[in-house]
């Protein structure tokens, strides 16, 4: 069975929409007798659409990406962990016509290069989404050791975000990036309360965009399993952030102490260590 819809968005086409579809179903009934017409459930619909210069038939359409068009809303810097919520975060910067490219911070020995791999497998799969992307791949060790060493360990995790912060916003700004992208999504772990969010802000220099920080763990799955990062996002290599992690973090860490802890650190000499030591990998549109 079938039917067809018609839709004229030049109106001086002499048929009406409706005596359009009668035609054009006639026509077809005849072609193919053996063929049913069913306007309440057919097996199949056939569109047709009027315009100024043609008309176009086709058969069901196919919903595309959406959005707007890449490069129609500048630039961002989207910080990419292994997990299900930044591949999501970038995807929906993206979306809204804004050029993304990667940062991921990679703790050898303490993470494996298939976790680094993992990383760059997903930022492949965005591709094809967001088009042409740089995923800037951050020395973040020898930070994660000195933090390990000097600072307490209810912090560290709060800490630890704050350097990448500040990395990112050098990065971004050396590369003419208006704004940094994460994946945090309000008390999903210690280092999302507002609490956390705000002393991790105090370090930015750029605006913080957080596209799921008010969706579930359930909405943003469904988001990855649209995109197709889901699979390889659950694939159980560790990251940085699950390496370090205290059995106690702070949840509602202060601004003062964290500036107390980060007192004694040479705070631009480190930043500069891991800049100066980024890998930078081009992942074409192909």
């Amino acid at each position: 069975s079938f039917k067809v819809e018609s839709k004229r968005a030049d109106k001086s086409f002499p048929m009406s929409s409706i005596a359009l579809s009668q035609y054009v179903g006639g026509e077809l009934h005849d072609a193919f007798p053996n063929l049913a017409v069913d306007v309440h459930h057919p097996e199949y619909t056939v569109h047709v659409e009027i315009r100024d210069f043609a008309a176009y038939v086709h058969g069901a359409p196919e919903e595309g990406a959406g959005g707007l068009p890449c490069g129609v809303g500048g630039r961002a810097l989207s910080l990419l962990s292994g997990g299900i919520d930044s591949p999501v975060a970038s995807w929906m910067v993206a979306k809204r016509g804004v050029i993304v490219d990667m940062i991921h911070f990679y703790s050898y020995p303490y993470t494996s290069p298939e976790a680094k791999e993992k990383v760059l497998d997903l930022a492949r799969i965005l591709v094809p989404w967001i088009g042409k992307t740089v995923v800037h791949v951050v020395p973040f060790t020898a930070i994660q050791e000195e933090l390990r060493r000097s600072c307490p360990e209810e912090l560290f995790t709060i800490l630890m975000r704050r350097f990448m912060m500040r990395i990112a916003c050098r990065v971004a700004e050396t590369n003419g990036m208006a704004a940094l992208v994460t994946g945090e999504s309000i008390g999903q772990v210690a280092s999302q309360t507002l609490d956390a969010m705000n002393c991790t802000n105090a370090v930015c220099t750029l605006p913080v965009i957080r596209p799921v920080v008010g969706m579930d763990k359930e909405e943003i799955v469904r988001l990855s399993r649209r995109i197709g990062t889901f699979e390889t996002s659950i694939l159980p290599y560790e990251d940085c952030c699950t390496v370090f992690t205290p059995k106690h973090p702070r949840t509602r860490p202060k601004l003062a102490e964290l500036e107390e802890a980060e007192a004694g650190l040479d705070i631009e000499g480190m930043v500069s260590a891991a800049v100066a030591g980024i890998e930078r990998v081009v992942l074409p549109l192909n």
